[in-house]
């Protein structure tokens, strides 16, 4: 693929090294939990969201709104929120369970659930990782969903709902890629939407508003690009959920 000359964000993509072309930012954007105490410009973080507000979303609304959460008390109790979520999370996952799954064991998630407590209480006794040390990431951005702009077409179904964040969730994803291009790097979670009444007391959200993600950025110790994902064969079939795997070729 020929590279071209970067100038601003025209042509390819600014990074700390030069540049990067969009197949390879596709294939090599992985989520980012450790970064470097440096801060993010104003003027960086501006030009990541005027990049993803480009983003695919049903009708145009663009329901998303976006909260930059710098004061550090605020930053405090979006971790301890954070918290509240995650040592459940790493108990489900210990005992085998995808934490959370709308078709899942409940009694066997119950049962994972009640070694939170010691998980949390060894995490006490160490240096603590992303999650105990959210507080102190470069920049913390909110992401919300303006419920009566989203066109959920699987609102009445008799199952989970998921379709609303299709217009949503793009924009996410295209701060991440858009964090690449400026040699920054991220995650997004969802950890504290379980939190979400907390979250909306401490932001002052309106009701009418879901909290979509929460997105940590900065630059990255170590920008992850080698990422293991499954084969097309192994999710992609044709004609029918058990047809024959798609193949190239």
């Amino acid at each position: 693929m020929e590279r071209r000359p970067v100038v601003g964000l025209a042509g390819g993509w600014r990074v700390a090294s030069g540049f990067v072309d969009l197949l390879e930012a596709l294939r090599g954007t992985g989520a980012v939990r450790e970064f470097e105490d440096e801060p993010v410009p104003d003027e960086v973080l501006y030009r990541l969201l005027d990049v993803a507000r480009f983003a695919p979303n049903g009708g145009n609304r663009q329901a998303w709104r976006v909260v930059v959460v710098r004061d550090l008390e605020s930053r405090r109790e979006l971790r301890d929120l954070y918290l509240r979520g995650w040592y459940p999370y790493l108990a489900m996952s210990s005992a085998g369970l995808t934490p959370w799954a709308p078709l899942t064991d409940r009694k066997a998630e119950e049962r994972a659930m009640s070694e939170a407590p010691a998980i949390a209480a060894a995490a006490a006794q160490g240096p603590g990782g992303f999650a105990e040390h959210l507080h102190t990431v470069p920049v913390l951005l909110v992401v919300l969903a303006d419920l009566s702009r989203l066109a959920a077409v699987d609102r009445d179904l008799d199952r989970y709902t998921l379709v609303g964040g299709a217009s949503v969730y793009p924009f996410v994803w295209s701060v991440l890629l858009a964090a690449r291009a400026e040699g920054l790097g991220g995650v997004v979670t969802t950890m504290v939407v379980a939190e979400e009444a907390a979250v909306r007391r401490l932001l002052s959200v309106p009701d009418d508003y879901a909290v979509a993600a929460l997105v940590a950025l900065g630059r990255p110790v170590k920008q992850p690009t080698r990422l293991r994902r499954l084969a097309v064969e192994e999710f992609t079939t044709v004609d029918r959920f058990d047809g024959p795997p798609l193949r190239s070729g």
